[in-house]
């Protein structure tokens, strides 16, 4: 027997979902900010509440839902960011309006248009609540959309959105041209760099390389379906953040993210040199290719160093 779900954020990713698990028999009922305010009977016998609006819609939404939230009913959060105000999870947004909520969270390789075309994906249902992400891993399975589980909500959420700044340093790459070797490079060094943030705000460095972690940057830095990936090659062109927004025409996660974590490693002394260049070059500090060469040209120093972990 299907679901009853409320699903928030009817963007690529939220109509995606909605369609997927329309066709499985669930009866889902969508609603976004075009569509004015919620209407008062959104939540009426709920069994599930999935937020899927962007990271800026995050907070605002939480906020106005306090003291409508339907009892008992939990809620999956599929935004991949990291609140620049804040500096946190969309998760933990929620959790700090409603702490009372079960929660759990959805991330993976999971290019929205791929999915619409029924080709095959999979995706990870995280949780504190092992019981919560078992039903959700059964209840929300669809022929082409797999899921697996794992108790790192946190650290699927960093993986998820540090991965969008990585695919657009890829995206710079290719770009710019500088081949398989250099991206291949850019992408191992990407990850050290996850596994920085990761574990600093209590990750679990296994998440890392599976789904949310490698798997989403796999697929997010080497496709031209990929918001984050078009965003890059279009810096690479010289373009400001303002002008490759406007020709990428959707939300791209990847600004915000950079700058929070820059904002989190300057306060905690983290290593974030990818990061670090992605922001110079969207506050127009340096150009594409003088980003790749201070990359390139920082000290010299063993792979396993503790200060790029």
């Amino acid at each position: 027997m299907g679901l009853r779900i409320t699903l928030l954020g009817k963007g690529a990713w939220g109509s995606t979902l909605g369609r997927l698990w329309s066709l499985q028999g669930h009866e889902v009922t969508a609603w976004s900010r075009r569509d004015g305010p919620l209407p008062p009977t959104l939540f009426a016998e709920s069994a599930l509440v999935v937020s899927a609006v962007s990271m800026a819609g995050v907070e605002p939404l939480a906020e106005a839902l306090v003291g409508h939230w339907p009892p008992g009913v939990p809620l999956l959060s599929c935004s991949k960011g990291i609140d620049l105000e804040r500096l946190c999870s969309a998760s933990q947004l929620w959790q700090r309006h409603h702490p009372q909520t079960s929660m759990a969270v959805l991330s993976g390789p999971n290019l929205a248009d791929e999915l619409d075309r029924g080709l095959p994906a999979a995706s990870v249902v995280a949780s504190h609540d092992g019981a919560l992400a078992e039903r959700l891993q059964t209840a929300l399975l669809t022929p082409n959309l797999r899921l697996y589980t794992n108790s790192d909500p946190i650290g699927t959420e960093v993986a998820g959105a540090m991965k969008n700044v990585m695919a657009v340093a890829a995206g710079i790459s290719d770009g710019l041209g500088l081949g398989a070797n250099a991206k291949a490079s850019l992408l191992c060094r990407g990850l050290a760099e996850m596994e920085v943030v990761l574990k600093a705000l209590g990750g679990q460095g296994a998440t890392l390389y599976g789904l949310a972690g490698l798997g989403d940057l796999l697929a997010t830095a080497n496709s031209p379906l990929s918001r984050n990936y078009r965003f890059g090659n279009q810096l690479a062109t010289g373009a400001t953040e303002a002008v490759a927004l406007a020709a990428i025409g959707a939300t791209v996660e990847a600004p915000p993210t950079a700058r929070a974590v820059v904002s989190l490693a300057d306060h905690r002394g983290w290593s974030v040199p990818i990061c670090r260049q992605v922001v110079d070059l969207l506050e127009g500090r340096v150009d594409p290719r003088e980003a790749v060469r201070a990359l390139m040209e920082r000290d010299l120093r063993p792979e396993a160093d503790e200060r790029c972990r």
